[in-house]
């Protein structure tokens, strides 16, 4: 069992930067690998980014691979989601997830824990 709470969500002007953060809780956090999803308004929910656990691989949907960057801290119990140059499509609620698979996919269903989301908005 591990519990999930994200932050750091909010309003960022397009081109700046934001960084979510993911505390977990619970069970060793190095267990889990984890990703990033995100549901923007009348859109389905879309992977967004995954780490491995170990960090020894990354993962991101094409749109915003070479602008979000994910990374661990073990000893902090944390995933982020570092954003750069976030546009306005990006907006959405952020969740962070948790699979006890080695590696992380792509699909929401391959996730057993979920953290209840945080809102990033992003203005033109």
């Amino acid at each position: 069992q591990v519990q999930l709470v994200e932050s750091g969500g909010g309003l960022v002007q397009a081109g700046g930067s934001l960084r979510l953060s993911c505390a977990a809780s619970g069970r060793t956090f190095s267990y889990f690998a984890m990703g990033w999803f995100r549901k923007a308004p009348g859109k389905e929910r879309e992977f967004v980014s995954s780490i491995s656990r170990g960090g020894l691989s990354t993962n991101y949907a094409t749109s915003v691979k070479g602008r979000f960057t994910i990374s661990a801290d073990n000893a902090k119990n944390t995933v982020y989601l570092q954003m750069h140059s976030p546009k306005p499509e990006d907006t959405a609620v952020y969740y962070c997830a948790a699979t006890t698979a080695t590696f992380a996919g792509i699909r929401f269903n391959e996730y057993n824990y979920w953290g209840q989301g945080t809102q990033v908005t992003v203005s033109s």
